[in-house]
């Protein structure tokens, strides 16, 4: 197996001694296969998170109420963005080959936002147009300030009181948040095709993976593709009917334009609003733990160094300007994707040039309507065989990372375990709502304000859409009280990890900045 990623020849890998490199790596972080095998290896990288990238314009369009033939404009963009988010993160951001995507994290208060202008509560109109404005606006100033956290070194700083501790059950509910999806969950399920689909994966990637090489390199693209084939088929043979949840409309991959006009500020000029603005705020600080999560996550798979800290604030500096991008392209947003990191575990394909390929070629795909149409086709089961394949390898790795930790330790197993309970039971609180609009009448906020001042009533329904929003995502919340137990419960440096945690950190001084690379003033010199 190829390491050449994680060797100290290759800074950016975050390589040196004392670290272990993964026998399960087929192509290391530095590595550039053939370019024919990294534009297919690069589009099995996008398609294991083309549900998620869907799904989320998808629940926002139908919450605006946008006409369909608008749909496929605002899909293509999402891919637009998350192209030119991905290559700006792996050649200028922490140069870690996760793909960028739409967050589910910013998609509550992206949600809340919708409510609140398409009710006629805000702004100037109450059709999706203008509740779109709305919510690029309170993207892109929330995303500024995203910029400041991560380049002013802010974000950081907080790497000294992450121990493995912390960053175990903050990756393992990564990969826990999508097990009650609907695409696995859903009670009109067709396990058939969802079974066919996981067991496709499973016996390219864990049984025949020693039999052909194309069985370890591409089970996810095999997989997906025979699915998704054996579902058309049956939908053309009048198996599958059009209410049924494997249905492949065929139809409807040629309704739309060949090429899409997608261009900045095409939906017109952002609107701010301020409450808006510190709600949007709220999904973006949950991004931010999920990617530090996810940023470790692919760190251990991958066998190189732990993320220094300026490789941590340059990751979040580059996500919050393709935030501020994605606000002006006008979509909802972007930020790493953990379907992307549990597909390295799956196929061992760690390149970051293989990212940076399938990145040209969705910002490519983007412009295509047919493209997205096409994707649009893959039915939920489908998808939700996927998810259980990738998300169950993630909750591997973030178990895995408590080899460092002493498990005999009583306030490390306390600290672990109490994280991973809140990091599931609150979210599946906060699910009873459906908005922080209506998080806000369950809690009797009006009521509550009724007696005080009106100038105190946009901080408080803040504070509030704050708790809802990070009370929906499970690494935040899990991620949040394991880093206050670990740092305040009494524990030695080896109890919780940190001594071994040390050794295995890459050095500031190996990861260098983009303009440090391309002036040669890198500080090894």
């Amino acid at each position: 197996m190829s390491t050449a990623g994680d060797s100290p020849g290759d800074r950016d890998a975050g390589g040196g001694a004392d670290r272990e490199a993964s026998d399960d790596i087929e192509y290391g972080i530095g590595d550039k296969p053939p370019v024919g095998e990294s534009a297919v290896l690069g589009i099995q990288h996008y398609l294991t998170m083309v549900g998620a990238n869907i799904a989320v314009p998808l629940i926002l369009a139908e919450a605006m109420g946008m006409p369909s033939d608008v749909q496929a404009q605002f899909i293509g963009t999402f891919f637009v963005v998350s192209g030119i988010a991905t290559l700006a993160q792996t050649t200028f951001g922490n140069r870690y080959p996760i793909v960028q995507g739409a967050p589910f994290s910013m998609l509550a208060p992206a949600l809340a936002i919708i409510a609140v202008v398409t009710a006629g509560g805000v702004g100037t109109g109450d059709n999706w147009e203008a509740a779109l404005l709305q919510l690029q606006g309170a993207i892109i100033v929330a995303a500024t300030v995203q910029v400041a956290m991560g380049y002013f070194g802010l974000v950081g700083k907080l790497r000294r009181f992450l121990s493995p501790v912390v960053i175990a059950p903050t990756i393992a509910l990564i990969g826990l948040s999508l097990f009650d999806a609907d695409q696995v969950t859903t009670t009109d399920q067709s396990w058939v095709l969802l079974g066919l689909t996981l067991g496709l994966i499973l016996l390219f990637s864990q049984y025949l993976d020693l039999k052909h090489r194309a069985f370890r390199l591409y089970p996810v693209i095999l997989g997906i593709g025979i699915a998704w084939l054996a579902a058309a088929t049956l939908s053309i043979g009048g198996v599958f009917g059009s209410g049924h949840p494997g249905y492949v409309s065929l139809g409807d991959v040629t309704d739309t334009s060949l090429l899409l006009p997608i261009h900045p500020f095409q939906w017109g000029l952002p609107e701010f609003t301020t409450a808006f603005i510190v709600g949007m705020f709220a999904g973006v600080l949950a991004s931010i733990v999920e990617s530090i999560g996810d940023y470790y996550a692919v760190a251990n798979m991958t066998g190189a160094a732990a993320p220094s800290e300026r490789r941590i604030n340059h990751g979040i500096g580059m996500e919050g300007l393709m935030n501020v991008f994605s606000g002006v392209m006008g979509s909802s947003g972007s930020t790493s994707y953990s379907e992307n990191i549990g597909a390295i575990g799956l196929t061992g394909v760690a390149s970051r040039y293989v990212v940076q390929i399938g990145a040209v070629i969705m910002l490519v795909f983007g412009f295509i309507g047919y493209f997205g149409q096409l994707i649009a086709t893959i039915p939920d089961p489908i998808v939700g065989g996927l998810f259980i394949a990738m998300f169950a390898q993630i909750v591997a790795v973030g178990v895995g990372t408590l080899k460092h930790v002493d498990l005999t330790a009583s306030r490390n197993t306390f600290v672990i375990g109490f994280a991973l309970f809140v990091g599931l039971a609150v979210p599946a609180y906060m699910g009873n709502f459906e908005s922080t609009l209506a998080f806000r009448d369950a809690i009797g906020l009006e009521a509550a304000l009724a007696a005080y001042p009106e100038w105190i009533e946009t901080p408080a329904e803040a504070v509030v859409d704050i708790v809802f929003i990070i009370g929906s995502t499970g690494m935040a919340i899990g991620g949040l009280a394991a880093l206050i137990l670990d740092n305040t419960i009494p524990g030695t440096r080896k109890e919780r990890g940190l001594a071994q945690w040390d050794r295995i950190t890459e050095d500031e001084s190996e990861f260098d900045a983009f303009w440090e690379r391309w002036t040669g003033t890198d500080r090894e010199n």
